[in-house]
């Protein structure tokens, strides 16, 4: 195709939507085009967009849903996002306010509801113990065996076993 303006080869295809349904092409070279001001040379920033466009509806929210980390295992609730897998227990508590939207728009529902494994110790209960395990581990990298016993009896106490 040719330019709508010089007979160049036409680089440029515009299309404009009238009114009416109509279609109105323009073609033009890559000078023509340049002194219309067709190409504009600024370039789009899509994280700042996505954050306009999000930050309208959900403000600091937002922000501050990012930043959480649950205290018990550590895991931030961007890496829940990512993996798509929770740490702990605790993370439902950690991540509340992040999770009951998400909760929500999968199951049409916030709450549990059916059966639990008679088995489970309660949530409470099973971030401690991960708590206990996670500070044993430390011990034995700092070689602290008598603290790491201890731990490790806490532990069996508790009725979880290593």
């Amino acid at each position: 195709m040719k330019c709508f303006y010089c007979e160049q080869p036409a680089t440029v295809h515009l299309t404009n939507v009238e009114a009416g349904g109509g279609k109105k092409e323009i073609h033009l070279c890559t000078a023509c085009a340049q002194k219309m001001q067709v190409l504009k040379q600024k370039k789009l920033h899509l994280p700042a967009i996505v954050h306009a466009l999000l930050g309208a509806h959900l403000g600091p929210v937002v922000e501050e849903i990012s930043r959480l980390r649950c205290p018990a295992c550590g895991i931030g609730f961007m890496e829940f996002r990512q993996q798509g897998r929770l740490g702990c227990p605790y993370d439902y508590v950690a991540f509340r306010k992040g999770l009951l939207p998400l909760l929500e728009r999968l199951h049409r529902r916030a709450g549990h509801r059916g059966k639990t494994p008679r088995r489970v110790p309660n949530p409470e209960l099973q971030c401690q113990i991960i708590h206990y395990r996670q500070e044993l581990s430390r011990a034995v990298a700092e070689e602290a065996f008598e603290r790491a016993a201890q731990l490790r009896d806490l532990i069996r106490r508790k009725g979880f076993h290593l």
